[in-house]
């Protein structure tokens, strides 16, 4: 396929970047998702009516700046799901990206057009976020290995946000080497030396994945195994899964609604079908409500962090499967989502760090298995994740 068939960016680097010409990022091409400010250029969040009325920004976003300033080159902004608020990877408004992983399956988002840039080898890096799964879905989709940082551990300043106590800064890379790169550019040391070595799984969500998916998390599981200890299981948490699944729901909605609704009330907008869904599912979500659903998340949140203790860790499938077909109805791919925020909800409530690495396949098609560490423990699980790439022979 030629480069402008992924359909990843949206538009050129006709205005240069400055950037760093030595450091530990020289070389690498970056695509930054068009929801982070960079110099001269108009920030559209993935709304045509946003881009038409954004004046070029005068500064660029700090995350972004440090990327420069190691040495990093910028090639263009990519294409993002629309306010950052989907799992699937199609804004309605623009040419799907293509998964070159996968061509007849979407790239998952909303990171989209930023997975697919370093995917089909059109950037080394690509700037992302991840509020309910932007970039642990599409690096599952596109065989990439995708970080959720701990939430706040990365500044978002100069950034849309979606939902800011769920909001955060990842990236993409095809290659640990460059990924911890990248890491320590961005994120420095961690504050705890603990090592990583206890891997847990939670029973809860066995029940969650597809037959097939299982199988490829089973070996992968099998390989993790070899590289450390044999995984314990965690047993249930207290929570119902679904309870966390309606939690993560409304207090991400309800946070997405006030910070977006001064400008979804200001006029006519047009807002594709699932995002207008969930913008006004969360204008009817009470602070009664967002009161009480926080209570549950700092409870679930106290509860999986004692289970973790300082050196364990959740090895989980990314998603429930591979990526949907992008020739499936909208109501399919809804029922996915639903079933993927299940397994993506743990990280968001908790703000902890979650990493998809490449390691298994189903049906031909990328499938993710992630690891999922304390807050601060983000370099430590990266770490974790290239130990076991190098060993699958995949850190290349």
């Amino acid at each position: 396929m030629r480069p402008e068939d992924f359909n990843a960016f949206i538009g050129t680097a006709d205005t240069p970047v400055a950037h760093a010409r030595r450091g530990p990022l020289a070389g690498a091409t970056l695509a930054v998702k068009d929801i982070f400010d960079v110099e001269n250029y108009p920030t559209g969040c993935g709304n045509p009516q946003k881009l038409a009325k954004a004046v070029p920004a005068a500064k660029t976003a700090p995350a972004v700046q440090a990327l420069l300033a190691a040495g990093a080159r910028f090639i263009g902004k990519t294409q993002t799901d629309e306010f950052a608020y989907s799992l699937t990877g199609h804004n309605s408004h623009y040419p799907q990206p293509v998964n070159p992983r996968a061509p007849a399956r979407v790239t998952g988002g909303s990171s989209s057009g930023s997975a697919a840039a370093v995917s089909g080898r059109l950037a080394d890096i690509a700037t992302g976020t991840d509020t309910g799964g932007s970039i642990r879905v599409p690096a599952g989709h596109c065989g990439l290995i995708g970080l959720r940082t701990s939430h706040g551990r990365i500044s978002l300043e100069g950034a849309m946000p979606l939902a800011p106590s769920f909001d955060t800064f990842g990236w993409f890379a095809r290659n640990g080497a460059l990924y911890d790169a990248v890491a320590q550019t961005l994120l420095g040391a961690d504050d705890n030396d603990t090592t990583l070595s206890r891997p847990l799984r939670l029973q809860a969500l066995e029940g969650l994945i597809d037959i097939e998916a299982m199988d490829a998390h089973s070996s992968s599981c099998r390989l993790i195994a070899s590289v450390t200890s044999q995984p314990s299981l965690a047993g249930n948490i207290s929570h119902e899964l679904e309870d966390l699944y309606n939690c993560f729901r409304r207090l991400q909605a309800h946070e997405a609604w006030n910070c977006h609704k001064t400008w979804l009330t200001a006029g006519s907008r047009q807002i594709s079908r699932g995002v207008r869904e969930r913008f006004e599912f969360g204008a009817a979500i009470s602070e009664e409500t967002a009161i009480a659903e926080t209570a549950r998340r700092d409870s679930f949140r106290t509860e999986l962090g004692d289970i973790l203790g300082q050196d364990g860790y959740l090895v989980l499938p990314t998603v429930p499967g591979p990526a949907p077909l992008r020739v499936a109805s909208f109501d399919d791919q809804q029922t996915y989502r639903a079933r993927a925020l299940h397994l993506l909800c743990i990280a968001g409530l908790t703000g902890f760090p979650q990493i998809t690495l490449p390691l298994g396949e189903v049906d031909g098609a990328p499938f993710g298995i992630s690891l999922l560490a304390p807050t601060g423990f983000d370099r430590a699980l990266i770490a974790l994740a290239r130990e076991i790439l190098k060993h699958a022979g995949r850190d290349n």
